[in-house]
């Protein structure tokens, strides 16, 4: 329990805590604290603070004194007639203790007095002082472009939400309610965008409507790049987890309330109405959160295709790659944490009232062949799946085509990474190897958590605080994550700054970003073992790890390896957790799609995002023969 509990702490925790940290944090000149004397060839003049030199100077000349982490204030800019051929001979101090400046790069902190030269002292900068306040809050939210960020993800997230949600929940109708044929099919079809990174729809998109698209004219003179190409493509990534949520709750159907309404000669839409739509209803809403948490905070597809269209996960990424603002990310980073909180909070809400309505009197719903309904649901569903492959064919065929629109034969030479800027083929197998990593290493944290969670006896409050632990990454958008890890990891006090620019901390975030959904997988499968086999253990005093080693690891076999391939194919596709923490020796397949888009190798960039959907679907392949073999010989007493 300590050591899952410290590992939680340190990857979640202290990193958020650090984040909140820095948005409070600010940075200003303090002229108070460096002293200047000069020698114009008569001695040396009285030493004046700097702040006094800023007092003599007009006030269209007087520079801001509000600055970043990493500002620089010449000091030359407070001397009038300052140049640097003159024959003048200068000093310089720190004045208080704390205040740092810089001569060229070297660093001085001591209060020492420094002479330099009127060519040297040019390059002598002032550093400034950090102190905490809301500032930082102040200026973001009295800078209108970046509070129109704010407005602009919730719309876009809003529209997306409730286009996805509807589409989805017809979808689940037809496949769990419904006599249509090839349901199987059309069950996985739905499972393909899982298996893709964001970026990848909107490459399709920018290739189907982009200036040069062959289908731009059906957007009669509007704009993909903006809230329409972000929609269809948050629509298109965000169907299966709305389906997979809506399904379930389409599934505890109660058949009992249907032969009621039918035995009342209600209609198809009155029973619809009173008996389909309210049973889901919990699903529904849990849907909707879940879909607006995935748009509102996704980073990959909006950087492709959102144009100048702003929303918070961009102006994270422009802040801070762009801009080296890291206070203002770590900003918009918490207010960006507040949808996806309160997001978070009303689906767990959610979840436990759906909980409570089940009934163990319920009947499973069969439905009854109708005609009309069921060709309606079918090509509802050749419909749907048409827009899911058609995507991916797009992608695909971005991903062969040799120059669009101007030579559209095909060949392998947009595979060719080693010609584009993203790190080639060694990005590609650095994603593999991480992976592969988050899969086993993951699995065994996220295993041995949520059974010290559900198994282990008495700590009550010490097992409570540590599943509440377990959940928090799900309300913790990837970008945000790491955001924090930079500010944790990059501490040279921190004894684990070691591990910055390693392939260990990418490993570490993706755990710690998919952790919640793996532990509540696990946390479900122990819950359905029965407490007498610790009772027979205790009995038998055979010690705790030979009851884990040989009953419980073996009867949860089917969700370890449905937690491992979980891990796999996010750690594959993921961009918002790693995008701010890989370095030169550690650059990843899907981050290396977003390099390429940025520098217009937008084939390259299909061509590598298909790359990462062929490994997922080998690996879901390798995953499933694996599952049957250990399935066989882990399973045996289910068939007896």
């Amino acid at each position: 329990m300590a050591l899952i509990g410290l590992y939680l702490i340190a990857t979640l925790a202290l990193p958020l805590y650090a984040m909140l940290s820095k948005s409070m944090t600010t940075f200003r000149f303090d002229l108070a604290a460096f002293e200047v004397q000069i020698n114009r060839g008569d001695g040396w003049q009285p030493p004046l603070r700097v702040s006094e030199l800023a007092g003599q100077l007009p006030a269209d000349k007087q520079p801001s004194l509000a600055t970043n982490s990493d500002g620089r204030l010449a000091v030359v800019d407070f001397i009038e007639g300052f140049s640097f051929r003159g024959p003048e001979i200068y000093r310089f101090r720190n004045a208080e203790a704390g205040a740092v400046h810089l001569a060229g790069s070297l660093r001085i902190a001591d209060m020492e007095w420094h002479e330099y030269s009127a060519n040297d002292f040019r390059r002598v900068t002032m550093r400034p002082a950090a102190s905490r306040g809301l500032e930082n809050y102040i200026t973001y939210f009295s800078t209108p472009s970046l509070v129109d960020s704010i407005w602009n993800s919730v719309f876009v997230a809003s529209f997306a939400t409730v286009i996805t949600v509807v589409l989805a929940f017809v979808f689940a109708y037809a496949l769990l309610l419904t006599c249509i044929p090839g349901k199987g099919f059309f069950r996985l079809v739905m499972m393909i965008p899982i298996l893709v990174p964001s970026l990848l729809p909107g490459i399709a998109l920018i290739y189907m409507f982009g200036k040069q698209g062959f289908m731009t004219p059906l957007l009669f003179g509007h704009s993909i790049y903006g809230p329409i190409g972000i929609i269809i493509g948050s629509v298109f990534f965000s169907l299966p987890h709305a389906f997979i949520i809506i399904a379930t709750a389409l599934a505890l159907s109660d058949a009992r309330l249907h032969e009621a309404a039918i035995s009342l000669r209600a209609s198809p839409l009155r029973r619809f109405l009173t008996v389909t739509l309210p049973g889901a209803r919990y699903g529904l809403i849990s849907a909707a959160f879940v879909t607006f948490t995935l748009v509102i905070t996704d980073f990959g597809l909006p950087k492709v295709i959102g144009g100048q269209f702003n929303v918070l996960a961009v102006d994270i990424y422009k802040q801070v790659i762009g801009q080296q603002n890291f206070e203002m990310g770590a900003v918009v980073s918490v207010v960006l944490l507040i949808p996806a909180v309160a997001a978070f909070i009303v689906d767990r809400i959610v979840t436990r009232r759906q909980q409570s309505v089940l009934s163990a009197r319920s009947v499973p719903y069969a439905p009854r062949p109708n005609r009309r309904l069921d060709g309606a649901a079918f090509l509802y569903c050749i419909a749907v799946s048409c827009f899911i492959v058609g995507i991916l064919l797009v992608c695909q065929f971005a991903a062969l085509v040799k120059l669009w629109p101007y030579d559209l034969s095909l060949g392998l030479a947009n595979f060719d990474f080693s010609r584009t800027d993203g790190g080639g083929w060694e990005a590609y197998f650095n994603s593999i190897r991480m992976a592969l990593y988050v899969a086993v290493a993951g699995t065994a944290i996220v295993f041995v958590g949520a059974y010290v969670v559900e198994k282990m006896q008495g700590m009550k409050a010490a097992r409570g605080a540590l599943h509440m632990l377990a959940i928090l990454p799900l309300a913790v958008p990837g970008l945000v994550l790491g955001l924090s890890y930079i500010f944790f990891f990059n501490d040279p006090a921190n004894p684990l700054h070691v591990l910055y620019g390693t392939m260990t901390i990418l490993v570490v975030s993706s755990i710690t970003h998919f952790y919640t959904v793996s532990h509540l997988t696990a946390l479900t499968a122990l819950k359905q073992l029965d407490p007498e086999f610790e009772s027979v253990s205790a009995s038998l005093k055979q010690p705790a790890w030979r009851l884990f080693s040989r009953v419980t690891v073996p009867v949860c076999m089917p969700p370890i390896l449905d937690i491992s391939i979980y891990l796999f194919v996010n750690a594959m596709t993921t961009v918002s957790a790693v995008v701010f923490l890989y370095s030169p020796t550690t650059k990843l397949a899907s981050v290396a799609v977003l390099n390429m888009d940025d520098a217009g190798d937008i084939a390259s960039a299909a061509a590598m995002g298909m790359m990462i959907f062929y490994t997922n679907v080998i690996a879901r392949g390798l995953h499933a023969a694996a599952s049957r073999g250990l399935m066989r010989r882990t399973q045996a007493w289910r068939a007896r």
